[in-house]
């Protein structure tokens, strides 16, 4: 049998301000423990701003998130404007800050957030193709605001903060309350998503429902 091809896309390096480290880690190892060929993406575009995560503070700096999520990729990384949605059989979002904050602006602006145009397309491309794709942590949202756009309502879960809930029913998805060890899934739309780090105290349980996202991810390819 061939391998599954996997996207997986990050948002920077750092939970505050880019991608979640662990989540994707454990992205990572739990696709490369299944034989998946996976191939790295992020978009060559500034973050929003850096933070301190030693203080949890703004710095002056000014950091690219395609260069940041190289780190997690240990250099291995291509610029998301370069991918092509018909080379993969899924992809796979970490969470992290980045993906409010870089890969579109909700964690700002709320529900009257934008999506980076690259993110964009590369998103509605895999729904519309009818791609397998997996969402962590905060990065449902990316997804409810997305598919919205396109009168797609997928089942989808972020935990249960009845907040971040309402504003993915906002944007036309139908929310469902999810433990951070299990995840939800919508087979119809060929969606997973778990809330990881959206409820998540401890790095083993965050691991147990991300491994499961990913091998229910790899089953629906």
């Amino acid at each position: 049998m061939s391998k599954k091809k996997v996207a997986v896309v990050l948002s920077g390096a750092g939970v505050y301000d880019g991608a979640e480290i662990h989540e994707s880690v454990i992205t990572l190892l739990a696709l490369d423990r299944q034989d998946a060929e996976v191939q790295i993406f992020a978009p060559d575009i500034l973050q929003m701003h850096v933070v301190n995560h030693l203080t949890g503070q703004p710095t002056d700096e000014s950091r690219n998130v395609l260069v940041e999520s190289a780190r997690i990729a240990r250099g291995d990384i291509k610029d998301l404007a370069e991918a092509n949605i018909k080379d993969f059989d899924a992809v796979i979002f970490p969470g992290g800050f980045g993906v409010a904050k870089n890969l579109c602006d909700f964690a700002v602006k709320g529900l009257d957030c934008s999506v980076n145009p690259v993110v964009e397309n590369f998103v509605t491309e895999g729904l519309k193709a009818g791609k397998v794709m997996g969402f962590v942590c905060i990065a449902p949202a990316l997804l409810a605001k997305i598919a919205g756009q396109i009168d797609l309502h997928p089942d989808i879960t972020i935990g249960t903060d009845e907040s971040t809930a309402a504003a993915v029913e906002q944007f036309g998805a139908h929310h469902v309350n999810c433990l951070v060890k299990d995840f939800v899934i919508d087979e119809k739309n060929k969606i997973v998503t778990t809330p990881a780090y959206m409820l998540g105290q401890r790095i083993s349980e965050v691991a147990e429902g991300i491994e499961k996202l990913v091998n229910a991810v790899l089953e629906l390819c």
